[in-house]
């Protein structure tokens, strides 16, 4: 496999590894040596394949690695070492922004404060969008991914399910008679395995696609869930100061009413001479 992958373009090699996949899958408990034999290749292989390998390359190898630490195939420091080649490889890699997609969403949260203007700046909706906005983009994306996955590529199944049947019956092996019709076969062999070993592969980083995808929706939902009692939370604090708010206008409106109405009242300073001003005492007159 590492010969070969010297001089095959980028998605033949990822095709390699997927074929190198589907061998340490199957010789786990049949021959666990295959598994062992890879191991002493692999971190070359993988950073001769990263070197030039542009983003959607780069993301099966890493399920590959996922699924292999998932099933105990390999030790975690060697899944490590493996990870470490793709970021080492000389082939651009992305910002210090762009970090991995992380598979959980933190809880939303909300401190409880008295003070009305402190609550609109925390749970603003402009805030709320903002919190929300980045895990409900990373679900459809995942959603639109999946709607390429291998199990709806109908076009390899009929490859494969147009596949010469000598390729599938060992039986059939005992009609090959002359040297040319061997090596016809063996060439046709060769190109069906590197298929299913491709397709297998891409069926396994779906299924782990699918397992992250229904991860996110449960974390998801649960995140939601708990905003949604935050919020009713609130919303029955806020009824509650609105229903005093209330009682205290109804009380007040009540007590203005009660109070007498000055301009009822008798006019004191009527039929009576005006005062006299200061210079009408002080006058010599």
């Amino acid at each position: 496999m590492s010969a070969a992958n010297k001089d095959a373009k980028s998605s033949r090699k990822l095709t390699f590894l997927y074929l190198a996949n589907d061998v340490i899958q199957n010789s786990k408990k049949k021959g666990p040596e295959f598994t062992k034999d890879f191991e002493s290749v692999l971190v070359d292989a993988y950073s001769h394949v990263a070197r030039e390998a542009d983003e959607s390359c780069k993301k099966p190898m890493e399920r590959l690695l996922n699924i292999w630490k998932e099933r105990n195939l390999y030790r975690a420091d060697f899944i490590q070492q493996l990870k470490l080649a793709i970021e080492d490889s000389n082939s651009p890699r992305p910002s210090e922004e762009k970090k991995a997609v992380k598979r959980s969403y933190p809880k939303v949260q909300e401190e409880d404060d008295d003070e009305d203007d402190d609550y609109r700046s925390h749970n603003s909706p402009h805030n709320t969008e903002v919190s929300s906005t980045q895990p409900t983009e990373e679900l459809v994306k995942a959603l639109q991914d999946l709607e390429n996955a291998a199990s709806g590529d109908a076009a390899v199944r009929q490859k494969i399910a147009s596949l010469p049947q000598e390729v599938q019956d060992v039986s059939l092996l005992e009609k090959i008679t002359d040297k040319d019709a061997a090596d016809k076969l063996s060439k046709t062999v060769d190109e069906a395995c590197l298929l299913l070993a491709e397709y297998n592969g891409r069926l396994a980083a779906e299924l782990e696609d699918r397992r992250q995808l229904a991860r996110m929706l449960t974390e998801y939902i649960g995140s939601l869930r708990e905003a949604l009692m935050e919020r009713e939370k609130k919303l029955e604090e806020y009824k509650q100061k609105l229903a005093r708010v209330t009682q205290v206008r109804k009380e007040l409106k009540s007590h203005i009413q009660s109070l007498p109405d000055l301009s009822l009242l008798p006019n004191v300073t009527g039929g009576l001479a005006p005062l006299p001003s200061a210079g009408d005492l002080f006058s010599t007159d």
